[in-house]
């Protein structure tokens, strides 16, 4: 997959189309790890059952490993819904909320929720420097205005 990497929207709906597929089908984690710094951070928020949220923290190999057995099961297509940027300098903080199917042709939302990123401009091209997501439940829905 070829990435505008001079573009920060092109930067990630390339994030977003490298960990979807049919379930059994090979993710481009080639291209994923050239979007993102060799060290940078990515952390989902889980619940326990009381509902406190967690922060389970990855790096590229770690997040690899924990999403292949998922995805060798289940189809898993994943799409920006909504998007904002704010940019200073070398430095800008992207929110995109997504939503994902099982196919990209589904009526169905099998869920929603938001990334927010940070990323960094080198002089020639941007990357990612961390990614921090939840997903939506009943107790925490989006607001419409960031669609």
């Amino acid at each position: 997959m070829t990435v505008d990497t001079t573009d920060p929207r092109a930067l990630v709906d390339a994030a977003y189309a490298c960990i979807s597929g049919a379930a059994g089908a090979p993710r481009d984690w080639a291209t994923l790890r050239t979007l993102y710094l060799p060290r940078a951070l990515m952390l989902r928020t889980v619940y326990d059952e009381a509902g406190r949220p967690h922060a389970k923290v990855f790096d590229m190999d770690a997040y690899i490993a924990d999403t292949t057995p998922f995805f060798a099961k289940e189809s898993f297509h994943e799409v920006a819904t909504g998007f904002a940027i704010q940019r200073f300098g070398a430095v800008a903080s992207v929110r995109s909320t997504y939503e994902a199917k099982r196919d990209p042709r589904d009526a169905e939302v099998i869920k929603r929720g938001v990334n927010f990123l940070s990323l960094f401009h080198d002089g020639e091209r941007w990357w990612i420097a961390s990614i921090v997501w939840d997903n939506e439940s009943d107790e925490r829905k989006l607001p419409i205005k960031w669609d």
